[in-house]
């Protein structure tokens, strides 16, 4: 076997339903300041998380779709009261922890002329 095209196995479901708990548990508890128990969701030598760990004072994320499939959940959302769209892309360890992730923000509203 060649490893240049060895395929990675994808994650059970059961992995991938457990990764979007997590994802919704990370921002509950982003919200309500409990750094802790979001450390607890995060994958030892997670990257890319950090950024989500210092939300403004008094923010809140309303997710309004979660999508997933394998080893990524990709939130959808409203970041408040900075009324901010964005879009998290999140990569969950083997174990369903989270991994990775990359925030996206909405450009805003568009300016005609």
């Amino acid at each position: 076997m060649n490893s240049r095209n060895a395929r990675r196995l994808p994650p059970s479901p059961v992995v991938t339903d457990s990764g979007v708990d997590h994802v919704r548990l990370a921002y509950h508890y982003l919200d309500c300041g409990d750094l802790d128990g979001y450390g607890s969701l995060l994958h030892a030598g997670a990257l890319g998380v950090a950024e989500l760990e210092r939300p403004a004072a008094g923010a809140r994320h309303h997710i309004t779709r979660i999508v997933a499939e394998g080893d990524c959940v990709v939130a959808m959302g409203r970041l408040s009261p900075q009324q901010q769209d964005f879009v998290d892309v999140f990569t969950l360890s083997a174990e369903g922890m989270l991994r990775a992730c990359r925030r996206y923000y909405g450009a805003g509203p568009a300016h005609h002329r």
